[in-house]
């Protein structure tokens, strides 16, 4: 490659109207000019480009993963967060069950305690003492009782609203509700048996309305929880949806999806096991928040969007230079018939001149061999189309004084032409 750094300064004067000069310069500066052919050049461009937007894109794609990889764990942590949250207030929830399994019971026991009271307050034994007994008796202000003989007739009751203190006989709805549980055998006599029926107390059955709201509450909760976490709340056999959240409503009313769901959230994190009394085992299916799941597949969408957007790119670009080239082609065809049109007519002149006995044989030898010659200057220019050039030093400055020379004649006679340039110096490029 040669770098020749001057710089020739050329002058055109136009004398327009009123003798005013228009001055056009022109400067040749830094001429470069290379050695090497355009489609060399041409490769080694499309590849430093290639390379920069390869650069280009993995250094977005790389930021872009750093920063999707930091939400991804934020996600994943607040994930991790609320299964743990939901394990937490699964084993509060059995707890409290199980604190009210025990109170429960205690009832029972109190019951079973009162019948073994009553037992020994209805003994005909005129020795025995019953103020202990009936202290015990008076001392139960909570559990509903009603004593009753074989036939359900009334003898005895406690606790009971003031509306069911005329009753004499236990039947009907009020017999269903104190009959939740076995009534316990009282023996009167060796050959007779009262029955002591009995039902949760009021303070008992408000505290079990309060479970079953924090039961629900729980599970409404992690149904509906603010992290965003597709959530399906099945029963013991993890099949029958009780409850699910953050899924989409139409789609979970198909059983192949919801049988799909529940095998790919149980792929991805083990079902939490909560046990209630009532509602008995339940099983809690979670996955990765659809946030989370945008984000994993963000960087694949955003190299795929750049590929295609390079692709289509690239097609654009290429159809537009075959156009161009398809377009060049077609001028110089035109080029070449025009040029070889001229002697080809002049050739063919002279053939018809000398079929009509006009002109010399010599004259028309004459012109026919210019005209070959210059077919064959034409045919040797478009030879060399394509090839790489055979550079050799030339006097530049020579070149633009004939370039002058040839343009002088051709030009308007008010246009004149100054060379800021000595025509004897040599400079050779």
């Amino acid at each position: 490659m040669f770098k020749i750094p001057f710089f020739i300064r050329i002058s055109v004067n136009y004398y327009g109207v009123g003798n005013k000069v228009c001055r056009l310069k022109v400067l040749f500066l830094n001429l470069n000019y290379s050695a090497l052919d355009l489609y060399t050049q041409k490769k080694r461009v499309k590849l430093l480009l290639f390379i920069l937007a390869a650069i280009i894109i993995g250094a977005s794609v790389f930021y872009t993963n750093i920063i999707v990889n930091k939400f991804a764990r934020e996600e994943q942590k607040n994930v991790r967060l609320w299964a743990a949250a939901v394990h937490r207030k699964a084993r509060l929830v059995k707890y409290t069950e199980f604190f009210f399994s025990k109170l429960q019971e205690q009832e029972r026991n109190k019951v079973e305690l009162l019948a073994r009271v009553y037992e020994q307050v209805l003994k005909d034994d005129p020795v025995c003492d019953l103020t202990f007994y009936i202290d015990i008796i008076k001392e139960n202000n909570t559990i509903p009782v009603i004593l009753t003989d074989e036939n359900g007739r009334i003898l005895s009751t406690k606790n009971l609203d003031a509306s069911l203190d005329t009753l004499t006989f236990l039947t009907g709805k009020i017999k269903d509700d104190f009959s939740l549980y076995d009534p316990i055998e009282v023996p009167y006599t060796p050959t007779r048996k009262n029955y002591l029926y009995y039902k949760d107390s009021k303070f008992f059955m408000e505290l079990k309305e309060v479970l079953n709201d924090y039961i629900s509450s729980f599970m409404e909760e992690v149904a509906l929880n603010s992290s965003s976490v597709p959530v399906i709340i099945t029963d013991s056999t993890k099949t029958n949806v009780v409850q699910f959240g953050n899924l989409n409503d139409i789609r979970m009313s198909d059983p192949a999806y919801v049988k799909e769901k529940l095998n790919e959230m149980e792929d991805e994190n083990t079902p939490i096991k909560v046990t209630f009394g009532d509602q008995g085992t339940s099983y809690i299916y979670y996955m990765d928040s659809e946030l989370l799941t945008i984000i994993r597949f963000f960087p694949l969408t955003q190299i795929l969007i750049v590929f295609v957007f390079f692709m289509i790119a690239y097609l654009l670009f290429s159809y537009a230079r075959k156009s161009e080239q398809n377009r060049v082609w077609a001028g110089m065809a035109k080029e070449t018939a025009h040029q070889i049109g001229t002697p080809l007519s002049s050739i063919m002149a002279w053939m018809e001149l000398l079929r009509m006995g006009e002109g010399t044989a010599d004259q028309a030898a004459d012109e026919i061999e210019k005209d070959i010659r210059r077919l064959e200057i034409i045919t040797e220019r478009f030879s060399k189309i394509g090839s790489i050039p055979a550079l050799k030093p030339d006097n530049i400055v020579k070149i633009i004084y004939d370039s002058i020379a040839y343009l002088k004649p051709r030009s308007p006679k008010k246009t004149s032409y100054i060379i800021d340039f000595p025509e004897n110096k040599e400079v050779l490029v």
